[in-house]
């Protein structure tokens, strides 16, 4: 039998502390999505994990769970027409600082999934810290992760049945074969990414 996962509850007790994760960096099309949420000390559910280590069907079982009993929680998008103005990177900070500005109560402390991020409004550098593999290191930005990932899909799938062509249900807007051809045959949308480099579109020389 596998064993749970033994997340962390928090970096320091007492603290009333959000994790922040963002889902669709790597995709051609759509926004990137970007969660905080805030849970209470005592929180634990045996499914939960880094939500790319999860089943689509434990995800949406624990998003439902997170809403519920997260002492607070938000979730933002921003924009292909943002990420390309700001960069990914910097689109992905962008999305998990609106996230945290919604959340009330306000956290006295930010994990940060990821080895980037920025002062803002009243968090200055050392009221946050940034974790490689926080999302399967830390119980608040795996839920981070799983809110942001199953709200970004949900999207996906609604901008898939105005533009069934590319096989946004299926792919997310990730650069798959299908998605590659796709965009050969009937050009870029609206959402797609236009900064993004796609390799395989380039033209050759035989």
């Amino acid at each position: 039998m596998k064993e749970p996962i033994l997340l962390k509850p928090f970096l320091e007790a007492g603290r009333l502390e959000a994790g922040c994760d963002e889902a669709g960096r790597g995709p051609l099309a759509g926004p990137v999505y970007a969660a905080a949420v805030i849970l209470p000390p005592d929180f634990h559910h045996p499914l939960l994990n880094d939500s790319k280590q999860m089943t689509e069907k434990a995800r949406e079982e624990l998003r439902g769970v997170i809403e519920r009993e997260a002492l607070a929680w938000a979730v933002e998008e921003v924009s292909a027409e943002e990420i390309d103005r700001l960069n990914i990177l910097w689109a992905s900070v962008t999305g998990m600082q609106r996230a945290v500005l919604r959340l009330d109560p306000a956290p006295e402390f930010l994990l940060i999934d990821g080895n980037k991020f920025r002062p803002f409004d009243r968090y200055g550098s050392k009221d946050y810290k940034t974790i490689v593999h926080g999302d399967a290191t830390y119980a608040s930005i795996a839920a981070a992760s799983v809110l942001a990932k199953t709200w970004r899909d949900d999207y996906m799938r609604k901008l898939a049945a105005e533009f069934p062509e590319y096989g946004w249900d299926r792919n997310m807007g990730y650069p798959t074969p299908e998605h590659i051809e796709a965009i050969r045959r009937f050009g870029l949308t609206p959402h797609h990414r236009k900064s993004f480099h796609i390799k395989q579109l380039e033209p050759t020389l035989f």
